[in-house]
Order: structure tokens, then C-alpha cells, then sequence
């Protein structure tokens, strides 16, 4: 099987992570962002051989053209990791639809977009593997995220819908849900006293739930998994 993966969300945070750590393995990457200049930073870092792209994971023609491109300039696509999301929270009462719409589009249907997409290839060729990266509010809720947890939670039921789909075609499909981990995305938060609620007492690094993503896809005999990366924390909430 080949070892070219496609990021999608590869420009920062956790999607960052696993591209530097599959470009140590040797995998060739695709990294794909929204802004091209976050992308190619990233894939500047990471040594030769590697794409950035940029994408609107809300539009299904955008996707088709980036998997277009990553097939012509790197290969056929063997694994997908979904890292891509965006968060707007705040109390359903004072939220505005379109804010949750654009969580929606982002967190669940460009995941389910971009999957659709990906396995055509894979089926054409030896199988594969995608990781989609959830959140473990996705398992046990917010309070003053219930946009934010309703995509990620969507995201496990598809997640493992589409393994059983799949999985007769040597295509693995798991989910990582991290808790609180240092991205930009949990900066705002208190992390003195949220660190008291986690059994090891600390947030997460990215590069660890990265670790996790790897397994996953380097992993022939899982699918269907939702893997929790969160210090503990689904043991207290």
C-alpha cells in the first residue's frame, strides 16, 4: 500500500502533529487547510516531497478538485486524516443559526464529504485507512456547546456506519476524541482549573494525540473505533 495521507485541518494544532510525525515515518502528505499560507508553512517544515493545498471542506466540488490534485502530483491516497473543525461556543439560547450551521458543515458533513471522496480511490487500489478526529464532548456533552457537540457527535455514529460500509474493501475507519488538549482552540480556557478535573492532571500535546491518530492507521485489525485521548477525563463527567 502506498503512504500517501491527505490532512485535512494539517496547518495547526493536532492536524499539524500528525503531519510531522508521518512525515518521520516516511509517509508522503498532503497538507490541506483553509488558508494555503498556513499549509505551506507547515509542509515547508516537514522536508521535501510534500503538497500543500488549500480547501473548502463545505463544498464538495472543492474536495473532488483537491483529491484530483493530490493524485496527480503525489499518487493515489491510502489514508485520510480528518483534523479540520472550528468551534463557536456559547448557550444554544444566544446561538445563532448560522453559527450552527457552519459547525455542522465543518465538524460533520466536510468529514463525511471528504471520507465519500477519499474511499473511491481506495477502493480502486489495495484499501486504506482514515482517522477522524472527534472530541469527547461528542460522548458526554457541554454545557455551552451543544452545536460543537452535536458535530462531533454525529461524527461518531458516521464514523462507524461507514467502517461497516467499507470494511469488506480492506478500508479501516476510526475516531479519535481528545479532551483537552493545547491547540488554538482551547487557549481561552482556564487550564488551572480545569487540570483538577483530569485524572493525570495535566492537558493533553498535540504530538500525543497524534500518536494515537498513527496507531490507528497503521493499525490492519481495528475499525470501527472510537479511541478516547483524554487523560482520564470520561471517568469524572
Amino acid at each position: 500500500m502506498s503512504k500517501v495521507c491527505a490532512i485535512f485541518g494539517g496547518s495547526r494544532g493536532i492536524g499539524q502533529a500528525v503531519a510531522q510525525l508521518l512525515a518521520q515515518k516516511g509517509y508522503c502528505l498532503a497538507v490541506i487547510a483553509r488558508n494555503l499560507d498556513r499549509a505551506q508553512a507547515t509542509v515547508d517544515r516537514l522536508g521535501a516531497g510534500h503538497l500543500a493545498l488549500s480547501c473548502d471542506i463545505t463544498k464538495e466540488e472543492a474536495i473532488q478538485k483537491t483529491f484530483k490534485e493530490i493524485e496527480n502530483k503525489l499518487g493515489h491516497i491510502s489514508y485520510l486524516v480528518n483534523a479540520a473543525g472550528i468551534n463557536r461556543d456559547g448557550l444554544l439560547l444566544r446561538t445563532k443559526s448560522e453559527d450552527m450551521i457552519s459547525q455542522l458543515h465543518t465538524n460533520l458533513l466536510g468529514t463525511m464529504l471528504t471520507c465519500k471522496i477519499a474511499v473511491k480511490s481506495m477502493i480502486q487500489h489495495q484499501g486504506g485507512a482514515i482517522v477522524n478526529v472527534g472530541s469527547i464532548v461528542g460522548l458526554k456533552g457541554g454545557a455551552g456547546q451543544s452545536a460543537y457537540s452535536a458535530s462531533k457527535a454525529g461524527l461518531v455514529g458516521f464514523s462507524r456506519s461507514f467502517a461497516k460500509e467499507v470494511a469488506r474493501k480492506n478500508i479501516q475507519v476510526n475516531m479519535v476524541a481528545p479532551g483537552f488538549i493545547h491547540t488554538d482552540m482551547t487557549a481561552h480556557l482556564k487550564e488551572e482549573e480545569l487540570k483538577k478535573t483530569i485524572p493525570l492532571g495535566r492537558f493533553g500535546q498535540p504530538q500525543e494525540v497524534a500518536q494515537s491518530i498513527a496507531f490507528l492507521l497503521e493499525t490492519p485489525y481495528v475499525t470501527g473505533l472510537v479511541l478516547v485521548v483524554d487523560g482520564g477525563l470520561q471517568l469524572l463527567i
